[in-house]
């Protein structure tokens, strides 16, 4: 099986590259970039959609670029690999895969066109403070009134819900909490009277926000999808969060690890670099190793996001996340012990790389949660 790129996946992935690192290539950079307001510039935003990169999964009868899994594979690598603030993985891969898969035509039409330009953004709000990963477990409610729909409710751990000009909603309209059918889609304006969002700074400096929906109106034409089976879609959605994780992971991994090496180089012990050490030399391959297996599991992920059967799709997605998981954790406590303490200080910038994998490593399933998705699926090789 051939895994080299095409002359076009290749450019894209310089172009990928070299705006983040004229970006974000110093520590000095993306520390200015997030004192800004809603955490990144605006200018970045704008450059990312001059370059297409907003339009890129969506389809050309869209206004996109019918990118796929492989394309956005290498985008969120190039934006891992320098940890660019701007809310692309909240925006395009997570709300935008739920208007792609759930929208209808008018709904496209409608709000594509400004999402691709960057003038618009969409966040996923479905995650419930009593539902951990559990994407069937919803309490927040959609009543069905004249005209439309009332939700009431809240979400939790809105990722840039704070600079979103439209919400992705889960609401219940039929069933009990942790039922899987009755759980419908909305879109919601998040100037909308009864939303209130309360947000605030991650631990890897990036944002959240937690949503109160109170008597929220929306008329019927705001459901995506049909009514009440919204769960597969969801699904789809944490699947596909689950592969540009791997992607973005594996780009952090990487330059972790490249900081770590140079470290051992610089680092002057009795009179010698701390790189000639067989002991640390060993650690630096361990490193390496750990980012190969994590590179190989992300081009995995990316052959099955689209798969059409949902069980061997969430299986292997899970196959997925327990192996990014694993890798994040070695290549981020080894790059601390062999820095010393200079690793987990904020002023050096492997800190900041260390945080965003911990963080990773809990998104959308810890190393525990999907273990079990494997279990109880039966392996990742089931007889036919």
């Amino acid at each position: 099986m051939d895994f080299d790129l095409s002359d076009e996946q290749m450019l894209l992935k310089e172009t990928a590259e070299r705006w983040a690192s004229d970006r974000y290539g110093s520590l000095e950079q993306l520390i200015v970039a997030r004192k800004a307001p809603g955490g990144f510039p605006e200018r970045g935003w704008a450059e990312l959609a001059e370059l297409g990169l907003l339009g890129l999964p969506f389809a050309e009868s869209d206004g996109g670029f019918g990118g796929g899994p492989v394309e956005m594979q290498v985008v969120m690598e190039a934006l891992g690999r320098s940890m660019a603030p701007e809310p692309y993985f909240a925006n395009i891969v997570l709300g935008g895969t739920a208007l792609r898969l759930a929208g209808d035509d008018a709904q496209r039409a409608a709000i594509l066109p400004g999402l691709i330009v960057g003038s618009a953004r969409l966040a996923f709000a479905h995650g419930e403070v009593q539902a951990r990963y559990d994407l069937n477990d919803v309490a927040t409610t959609a009543e069905a009134v004249d005209g439309g729909f009332r939700l009431n409710g809240s979400k939790a751990m809105v990722l840039n819900a704070d600079v979103a000009t439209m919400l992705v909603v889960s609401a219940r309209t039929a069933g009990k909490r942790r039922d899987e059918k009755g759980i419908s889609l909305f879109l919601v304006p998040s100037s909308a009277a009864g939303v209130a969002i309360e947000p605030y700074a991650t631990q890897d400096e990036g944002r959240a926000a937690d949503i109160v929906l109170t008597d929220v109106f929306v008329p019927q034409d705001a459901m995506l999808g049909r009514d009440g089976e919204a769960l597969p879609i969801i699904q789809r959605v944490a699947d596909g969060a689950v592969a540009a994780l791997a992607a973005e992971a594996v780009g952090l991994m990487e330059t972790l690890h490249a900081l770590t090496v140079e470290y051992l180089k610089a680092r002057q012990q009795f009179g010698v670099s701390i790189g000639s050490f067989q002991t640390l030399q060993h650690k630096a391959v361990d490193m390496l190793v750990a980012v190969e297996q994590a590179r190989s599991m992300a081009l995995y992920a990316a052959m099955m996001v689209d798969a059409e059967d949902a069980e061997e799709r969430s299986a292997a997605l899970s196959a997925v996340k327990v192996q990014i998981n694993r890798s994040a954790r070695l290549v981020g406590q080894t790059a601390v012990q062999l820095h010393g303490g200079i690793g987990m200080t904020m002023e050096y910038i492997g800190a900041h790389h260390f945080r965003r994998l911990a963080m990773i490593e809990l998104m959308f399933g810890d190393t525990a949660f999907h273990q079990r998705r494997i279990v109880r699926a039966g392996g990742l090789l089931t007889e036919r």
